[in-house]
């Protein structure tokens, strides 16, 4: 019997993928967290058959595709208050959630049945520090400015920064998580607005490459 027709050989393996790449991320979760975690991604199977919430759709591959790679941003993330703009299916806000239960974040994702499984998402694990939003980035009035405005769907950087630099606060960052080197994209960066610095992520588990593109105002 494989792993996808045997649930408990599923979460056990996922378990143990995670398990070293947290290692492999140096970030030292509870016991607490790291349950919260692999029941953040059962859920997110579960949904997944009906909703299509993500192209990925095996346990396993969830771990690096999805969770490390949205935990390996977790160190270069300060500040108080982040928002996950076109959150989807929760990457990366909820797994940032988890990893840092002294940050307060919203999820912003104007699709209902997204925003319906990340409200599910949020009461089962029991996340206080986590709230949805189901409005567009471009007409949502924040109360308040945020820390940092991170976002893993947005296709292109200068609309990304186009669009919600107004919802960030005075000395707060934009955080883009890119694939390959946006060497075009890094042009195209708003005026008001420079690029602090570019990170070359290392994801356990994961060969393609990863960017972490930090962007503040000028």
């Amino acid at each position: 019997m494989n792993a996808m027709n045997n649930p408990e050989h599923a979460l056990t393996l996922a378990k143990s993928l995670m398990d070293q790449g947290l290692v492999g991320l140096a970030l030292g979760l509870s016991t607490t967290q790291q349950e919260r975690l692999l029941q953040y991604l059962v859920l997110l199977e579960k949904w997944n058959q009906v909703y299509n919430l993500t192209a990925i759709r095996e346990l396993n591959k969830m771990v690096g595709s999805h969770l490390l790679d949205s935990l390996s941003v977790v160190a270069f993330l300060a500040g108080k208050n982040i928002l996950d703009v076109g959150a989807g299916a929760g990457l990366p806000g909820i797994p940032i959630a988890v990893a840092k239960p002294q940050c307060q974040v919203t999820l912003l994702d104007s699709n209902h049945k997204k925003a319906a499984f990340l409200r599910q998402a949020v009461a089962e694990l029991a996340l206080k520090n986590a709230n949805i939003v189901c409005e567009r980035a471009e007409s949502w009035i924040a109360p308040a400015g945020f820390d940092v405005i991170i976002s893993r769907a947005f296709s292109d950087l200068g609309e990304f920064v186009s669009v919600t630099g107004r919802l960030l606060a005075s000395d707060g960052v934009i955080a883009a998580m890119k694939g390959l080197y946006p060497f075009e994209e890094l042009e195209r960066v708003p005026a008001g607005f420079r690029v602090r610095e570019v990170r070359r992520l290392q994801v356990p588990g994961l060969e393609a490459e990863r960017h972490l593109v930090l962007i503040e105002r000028a």
